[in-house]
């Protein structure tokens, strides 16, 4: 990886619309796009996408105001950051001014609309980013498979005469970019709820630290487990996000490698109920970094399953708890099986709560013991395939089967406090997950763009 990417010369505005958020600055800067034109390719397909429940809310004036304004910036020579005049998604839990947040739920979709940006969209807005709008979502982000009766379920990019879920709950975040519709886009992760589609729809993924990033203007489900992050076509991308959304300085990606890198796979995973697509992208993918360098060693965690146990009785309580009386207000306007999930929390007892928050400190502390001198833990980010849409609406036991093991795999990021990043193996939405200590999120990017590197040159053809 070098440290300055050559430049992209003689783009016209669709080129450029289809670069990666990184390069697509870099090519403002040198003059060959106008963050101007380029908007307007984006707000053009977007229009020509209406009816593919992507998009809930297109901000098209604020748009071309901020690409105006990216334009001007460059044409002085002071861009506002390394993503000025970058076109960018929200999913629709986080306010921006003027729009109504849905939370993909009909019970909202006629509030009062946001009087002002949730902080982390006006540090995008001050960074010189371009809102383009809100998008799609599973119903209160409460499930991992993106299906959403409401307002329409989000296509999937493979296997079209099939028709699939993206994978949730941040659907509409990953269609944005897997379909050119957005530069980039962020979402949320309670459970695995950027990570999913994001694996799903082959982009990286970044499930941030609990509480590195502030919730605040950003509707809740469970704000014990709830984070911040994006949904990128590139590891570089993710990396300048995060340091925009915090105001930070983006980590050094450049030279990174895997030699000496120690890495660890759980080995007490149900590996059996895996799809045998999933188990061997997730094998070429660790081959590939172990040629690039890595050292890989297996073992179980009897932690991490041990923490599993404990989610009914931590996680539905408190989301049941923080909507209880929206929803019991008109609970026939939910979607069922959202509305039974919540539900799931109605009766814990106060004690079971409590006490399951005890134990999970006590987990937590076990696998930071077992994780000790590794770089990070690796596994595939979800152990199944997109399912088919239409099934899990006429199915109930199978929606119920299939978004359990759905989050499988990525819940134990969050029950641990992990930060996380997913990234593309190369097959069709099976992604390999990385997971690190709390505010480990600069060594996991700078391991991260070594593995996609590995793994992109390991990949046939």
């Amino acid at each position: 990886m070098s440290e300055e990417p050559a430049p992209v010369t003689d783009l016209s505005p669709e080129r450029a619309a289809d670069l990666a958020a990184a390069p697509l600055a870099r090519a403002y800067l040198a003059g060959d796009a106008d963050p101007v034109a380029v908007t307007e390719i984006f707000l053009e397909r977007i229009a020509e996408a209406e009816g593919a429940a992507v998009y809930l809310a297109t901000t098209a004036d604020r748009a071309r105001r901020e690409a105006e304004a990216a334009r001007q910036r460059y044409e002085a020579g002071r861009p506002a950051s390394p993503l000025d005049g970058v076109p960018v998604a929200w999913k629709d839990l986080f306010d921006v001014a003027g729009t109504v947040t849905t939370a993909g739920s009909a019970l909202l979709r006629n509030a009062a609309p946001a009087e002002r940006d949730a902080p982390v969209v006006a540090q995008l807005a001050a960074a010189g980013m371009v809102c383009l709008g809100k998008v799609n979502l599973t119903e209160f982000a409460y499930s991992g498979l993106g299906l959403n009766p409401h307002f329409g379920t989000c296509a999937n990019p493979h296997d079209p005469e099939t028709p699939r879920v993206p994978g949730g709950s941040s659907s509409g975040a990953a269609a944005s970019v897997a379909f050119g519709l957005a530069a980039a886009a962020v979402g949320s992760d309670t459970g695995g709820s950027v990570r999913v589609p994001a694996a799903w729809n082959d982009l990286v993924g970044l499930k941030c630290t609990h509480g590195r990033l502030p919730i605040e203007g950003v509707l809740p489900l469970c704000p014990s487990f709830d984070s911040i992050g994006p949904l990128t076509r590139t590891v570089e991308d993710a990396a300048l996000m995060l340091a925009m959304l915090e105001g930070g300085k983006p980590p050094a990606l450049g030279g990174a490698r895997l030699d000496g890198a120690r890495l660890l796979a759980l080995a007490n995973l149900d590996r059996g109920g895996e799809a045998p697509e999933v188990a061997a992208g997730f094998e070429a993918a660790r081959e590939a970094l172990q040629k690039a360098g890595a050292r890989i060693d297996e073992a179980e965690v009897p932690a991490a399953m041990a923490a599993m146990e404990l989610w009914p009785a931590l996680f539905a309580p408190e989301a049941y708890g923080v909507w209880r009386d929206v929803i019991e207000a008109a609970p026939e306007r939910m979607f069922p099986q959202i509305l039974a999930r919540f539900r799931g929390g109605r009766d814990v007892p106060a004690a079971d709560f409590v006490a399951a928050w005890r134990r999970l400190a006590d987990l937590r502390q076990a696998w930071t013991a077992a994780c000790a001198g590794y770089d990070a833990v690796i596994l595939p980010t979800a152990p199944n395939l997109p399912p088919n849409a239409a099934r899990l609406l006429e199915d109930e036991d199978h929606y119920v089967t299939e978004n359990l093991r759905t989050l499988s795999y990525t819940r134990i990021g969050n029950l641990m406090g992990a930060a996380g990043l997913t990234i593309p193996t190369g097959a069709p939405s099976v992604g390999l997950m990385l997971l690190g200590p709390a505010g480990s999120e600069a060594r996991l990017l700078r391991l991260g763009a070594a593995a996609e590197a590995a793994v992109t040159a390991a990949a046939p053809g």
